[in-house]
């Protein structure tokens, strides 16, 4: 997060209200629309309950933060993608244990497993102000003051953050090895499933808004990538490492990653037009 806020400068947050309609339109993708159908898709496939309880989660972390990359690499508008980035990771701060708590509290076989791991809402809120609030801060103020000195600790910082999210999910995937192993077509059709779900949740709102089609890719993706990680440290905080949540929780930070940049390639040939996306 704080490589990502090293490219965050304060006019970002500036933009919502210049222009709020796409920065809206994204923010209720993201933390309203896309929680919301996700408890429909659970309800409806009905996933043992770790599952369902990852499925949850992922839905309501933040967006991820390749999306800007894949944004520009799709023709998408960069900026629009920045500001989004910037305010849902400030939102997060709220919304993700806020979403969390209430979409698993109405799921009988999720609402179990709070019970059984006891959270509290502001502890798991402070976790997630120091893992995203703190280093964006730190970020911007570093961007705003010295950005030359921004800029090259960022190119260090993306294969830091690399690294780091590689040696995660490969710690996921050895320590949950027979689960994955009983489980990995079973999650792998859930987690397609549910990640073209959060691309078409964008991909539909924002045609509905009649949105110009550089802002329509970028809520796609933006909505499309989440914050798996985040994801992977609350469920190792919170919930022990509990086996289904981090198995499909590391799948979709693997997946998202190919699905967006397929689709990015896909965006970067078609050309935009000139008019709105109707």
């Amino acid at each position: 997060m704080f490589g990502v806020a090293l490219h965050i400068r304060i006019s970002d947050f500036k933009a919502l209200f210049k222009n709020p309609r796409p920065v809206l339109v994204g923010v209720v993708c993201q933390f309203l629309a896309l929680p919301f159908l996700t408890f429909l898709l659970v309800l409806l496939i009905k996933p043992i309950p770790s599952i369902a309880l990852g499925m949850i989660l992922v839905a309501a972390c933040p967006g991820g933060n390749i999306s800007n990359f894949i944004t520009s690499f799709a023709g998408g508008n960069r900026a629009l993608s920045v500001t989004l980035t910037a305010n849902a990771t400030l939102l997060a701060v709220i919304m993700t244990p806020v979403n969390l708590s209430f979409w698993a509290a109405l799921y009988p076989p999720t609402q179990v497993i709070l019970k059984e791991v006891s959270i509290a809402p502001l502890e798991m809120i402070e976790i997630v102000a120091l893992i995203l609030g703190v280093p964006l801060v730190l970020g911007i103020v570093i961007n705003e003051r010295y950005p030359a000195v921004a800029e090259k600790l960022a190119k260090y910082l993306k294969t830091i953050s690399l690294v780091f999210f590689v040696c995660l999910i490969l710690f996921v995937v050895y320590n949950n090895r027979t689960l994955i192993e009983d489980y990995l077509l079973y999650v792998f059709w859930i987690v397609l499933l549910h990640n073209a779900l959060a691309f078409f949740t964008g991909f539909s709102l924002a045609r509905m808004a009649k949105l110009p089609l550089e802002d329509i890719r970028s809520i796609t993706v933006e909505t499309g990538i989440q914050n798996s990680g985040l994801g992977l440290i609350l469920i190792f905080t919170f919930f022990e490492g509990l086996g289904g949540m981090a198995g499909l929780t590391a799948f979709w930070g693997i997946w998202h990653l190919i699905s967006g940049l397929v689709l990015g390639t896909f965006w970067a040939y078609k050309p935009l037009e000139k008019e709105v996306g109707r």
